[in-house]
């Protein structure tokens, strides 16, 4: 043990829920710990430590990523109103991933882990899709409200000298219903629109970039104006020497031409359409479980983190000790991102070459045959075996040691 890897500044660590903090623990007892001195600095997510701190410790998790520029985030629960019950909050918290976000701006990257054996649904893609999700505004910090008959909801803007300017929204008459109020700012569009640019250059891809301004003619279309202004300005001889470029059309005809594609673009997408979207690629390559996401500030923090969900079937079979066969390789692949930032950032190869040897001998083990249930209804390999959660990890582990 001597001889594991040293870190010199720490990562963020951020814990989670359900099957996914179990599988947080299991993967740094079994490929972490025994090769690297993890130095972190540790928040616990988890919904009872939220309820306990009034959901102070999500922001103070993301301050924390503030300080030390690298984070790594386990999958979180979202309470909704059967949640609430089922762990006695006093509120219904708001998403802890959203809430960082907001705090950090940036975007989300999200891309799919291609293993041998594991073929798309759709025939035609050869080359990975990266979804590019704004990670601000929008319904993710809306503020919404049921109203009752014969109410008038207007939209209220205070200017600048005091002056006021309504629009009206709806006047609900016999029927009450619902409404809701979502903003967003230029400057976070700026720096959305420029980590979008920047990442598809430094990965030699095309940008695509796909709102609805013909249905929303002033909050989309400045989406596709700010966009479009800074493109032309600061990036449009960068892309023709390169030989990329960048396309704007309608959400509805990028998810035509995406399905007919062979992949390999950036699709840039606002909040909401990037986080359905990115789940439909996901899973057409595969597996929720096979996607990385990290998060891009243009201030220069990274959050990393599994893009999928706490997995609450399987953590309610674990608890009543039965076994599971739930897929790591999305947390995994948060850890080694993270670690190869830190190591960047740090200047330590040898850091840096574990988490590719890591990443590696994880799709090893699935180009070999060994695989968790999720992967083992489609894998086309001709001998493959399905094994539960912790015999996929110590497998990893073996090939690990090898690497």
């Amino acid at each position: 043990m001597n001889d594991r890897i040293k870190m010199l500044a720490p990562l963020v660590e951020i814990d989670g829920d359900e099957m996914t903090r179990v599988i947080w623990a299991w993967v740094k007892e079994i490929l972490l710990e025994p090769f690297v001195e993890l130095k972190t600095e540790y928040y616990d997510l988890g919904l009872s430590e939220r309820e306990r701190t009034k959901d102070g410790i999500t922001a103070e998790a993301a301050e924390a990523i503030k300080k030390y520029g690298v984070g790594v985030k386990c999958a979180t629960i979202t309470p909704n109103e059967e949640r609430v019950s089922e762990y006695g909050l006093s509120e219904m918290y708001k998403s802890p991933n959203g809430t960082i976000r907001a705090i950090l701006d940036g975007t989300v990257f999200r891309a799919p882990i291609l293993a041998k054996g594991i073929v798309p649904y759709i025939p035609t893609w050869t080359k990975p899709i990266t979804i590019a999700r704004h990670a601000y505004g929008d319904i993710y910090r809306n503020t919404e409200a049921i109203v009752c008959e014969n109410t008038n909801a207007e939209l209220l803007l205070t200017l600048p000298d005091g002056t006021e300017k309504r629009l009206p929204v709806h006047s609900f008459g016999g029927s009450g219903g619902i409404v809701q109020g979502v903003h967003n700012t230029d400057a976070s569009i700026a720096s959305f629109a420029r980590a979008c640019m920047n990442y598809a250059a430094d990965t030699k891809q095309d940008l695509w970039f796909a709102t609805k301004d013909t249905i929303s003619k002033t909050y989309d279309r400045r989406f596709r104006d700010i966009f479009e202004e800074i493109f032309a300005a600061e990036y449009k001889e960068k892309y023709e020497a390169a030989g990329l470029s960048y396309f704007y059309t309608l959400i509805d005809d990028a998810v035509a031409r995406v399905l007919r594609s062979d992949g390999g673009m950036v699709w840039a997408c606002k909040n909401y359409d990037g986080d359905v979207m990115s789940d439909m690629v996901a899973t057409a390559f595969g597996s929720l479980a096979m996607m990385t996401s990290v998060l891009v500030s243009p201030q220069g923090y990274y959050e990393y983190e599994a893009a999928h969900g706490t997995v609450q079937r399987h953590y309610y079979k674990y608890k009543a000790g039965e076994s599971t066969s739930t897929n790591s390789v999305a947390t995994i692949f948060a850890w080694t991102g993270a670690l190869a930032k830190r190591a960047e950032l740090d200047g330590l190869p040898a850091l840096a070459d574990f988490a590719k040897k890591l990443e590696f001998s994880v799709l090893e083990t699935i180009g070999g045959g060994v695989m968790t249930g999720d992967l083992f209804s489609i894998s086309i390999l001709p001998e493959k075996r399905q094994v539960d959660t912790k015999e996929f990890l110590i497998d990893v582990s073996r090939r690990l040691k090898t690497a």
